[in-house]
């Protein structure tokens, strides 16, 4: 019910965006009406880094002078109920998104456990979806980056 009504008034604005986070294999309807929801249609970042730090999905390092050195961990200094839904569309991303399941099978191939392979897709499906709603274009399995050497 409520859903519906959000949809609605998102739908008035925000409605191409929507539309293409979609698009996104591991990013279901409610995910992506969320995403813009929670972010306000993404204009209030300027970089996929800042969204992720604004989920609280950025590694942080905490140690106390020389003595006292822990693991790096994600902040969780973020909107939690955002980082909950990309935790959960992480499972799908895995099976579905061919660079999710990339990022997933490097990582655990190189010892890591599964949930910190879980939390890099998540960090990677927000990065796309920031992509998604900032260039206009549609997901492309086969897209590369121009940066990136093909």
């Amino acid at each position: 019910m409520i859903e519906d009504k959000l949809l609605v008034l998102v739908k008035e604005v925000h409605q191409g965006v929507l539309t293409r986070l979609k698009t996104i294999p591991g990013i279901g309807p409610k995910t992506s009406l969320m995403l813009v929801v929670l972010t306000d249609g993404f204009d209030r970042f300027t970089s996929g880094s800042e969204l992720c730090s604004y989920a609280g999905l950025t590694p942080v390092i905490r140690q106390s002078g020389s003595s006292v050195k822990g693991r790096p961990r994600i902040s969780k200094i973020g909107n939690q109920k955002l980082r909950n839904l990309l935790f959960m569309c992480s499972f799908n991303a895995c099976k579905y998104n061919y660079a999710c399941k990339a990022i997933y099978d490097r990582l655990v191939a190189k010892g890591k456990s599964k949930k910190l392979a879980l939390i890099a897709v998540c960090n990677k499906l927000l990065k796309q979806a920031f992509a998604i709603a900032k260039s206009g274009l549609t997901y492309d399995n086969k897209y590369r980056s121009v940066l990136v050497g093909n």
